[in-house]
């Protein structure tokens, strides 16, 4: 319990814009999947969110907290997401060309994913060379 109240504690003490960033826009973005599992995107996206939560949930237990480590998983799940959601988008994966939600969420992940995905290889590159604080308040 005590991991989970310093991990939010963590959270709660980045940047403003961060915190939007992540709580009302990556995550929900990242949901999003979960309601079209009935589509090849939908079931892609729900996979790459299951890892990502499955390897980040240990990792923010272990810093207890925002740490840096927790871009790597993202970079694993979400690169190979991001070309596969491009290979669907060309109907080149899947069966079909995907239309309607389905393709909306193919953009979303796209660019939501994409724009995070920069900011992961920033801190996974900073991580890498020895920056492992954890952000904590005050």
């Amino acid at each position: 319990m005590r991991a989970l109240q310093a991990s939010w504690q963590s959270f709660r003490s980045l940047p403003a814009w961060v915190q939007i960033w992540v709580g009302l826009i990556l995550v929900p973005a990242n949901a999003l999947p979960f309601f079209l599992l009935n589509t090849w995107a939908g079931a892609a996206g729900a996979i790459a969110a299951i890892v990502v939560i499955a390897t980040n949930g240990p990792i923010m237990l272990w810093y207890q907290g925002m740490n840096r480590a927790l871009s790597l998983p993202h970079l694993l799940a979400w690169i190979p997401l991001e070309v596969a959601l491009i290979l669907r988008a060309l109907g080149m994966a899947g069966s079909g060309s995907p239309a309607g939600a389905e393709m909306t969420l193919i953009v979303v992940l796209l660019i939501i994913n994409g724009i995070s995905l920069v900011f992961d290889a920033l801190d996974s590159w900073r991580w890498i060379r020895g920056e492992r604080e954890t952000p904590r308040p005050g």
